[in-house]
C-alpha cells in the first residue's frame, strides 16, 4: 500500500482554490506551483522577476524541508513565466543560482498571465526521495 502525505502552508489560497502545496505518494513528491508568497500568505514582489524567483525557490525549499528532501532530489520542474522572451536570461540566472551543479529536467513556458496581478513566475516540481540528498 502506498502512503500519501499532503503538505499545506495554511494560507487562504489553499482553501480558496482547493489544493495542497505538495503531495507525497511513495517515493515521489509532486509540488504544486510555487509563487512569491511570504510566510503569512501575502503575495510579494509584484512585477519583479528576480525577487519573485528568489522567493519562489525559497518556498520550494520550505516544501522540500517538510519532507526532509533537498533540491538535489528535484528530478523535474516546470516554470511558467510572463514575458519569457525578454526575461529568459533572468530565469536562467535564477535557475542556475538555485540548482548549482544539479540539473533537473526542466520545461519553461511563456504565458500571457498568471493568477495574481503582478505575478510573473510560478514553479512546480517533482522530487524523487530515492535520490541522494
Amino acid at each position: 500500500m502506498t502512503t500519501v502525505d499532503a503538505f499545506q502552508y495554511g494560507i487562504p489560497a489553499e482553501s480558496d482554490f482547493g489544493y495542497v502545496q505538495a503531495i507525497r505518494s511513495g517515493d515521489l513528491i509532486h509540488v504544486s506551483g510555487q509563487l512569491s508568497f511570504d510566510e503569512t500568505g501575502e503575495f510579494r514582489h509584484a512585477g519583479d522577476l528576480t525577487a519573485q524567483l528568489a522567493q519562489t525557490y525559497a518556498n520550494l525549499d520550505r516544501v522540500l524541508a517538510h519532507y526532509g528532501a533537498t533540491r538535489n532530489q528535484v528530478v523535474s520542474q516546470t516554470l511558467y513565466v510572463v514575458g519569457l522572451l525578454r526575461n529568459a536570461a533572468v530565469v536562467a540566472e535564477g535557475n542556475l543560482a538555485y540548482f548549482g551543479d544539479h540539473r533537473p529536467a526542466s520545461t519553461v513556458l511563456g504565458v500571457t498571465e498568471l493568477t495574481l496581478p503582478g505575478q510573473v513566475v510560478e514553479i512546480s516540481a517533482v522530487v524523487d526521495m530515492r535520490l541522494p540528498a
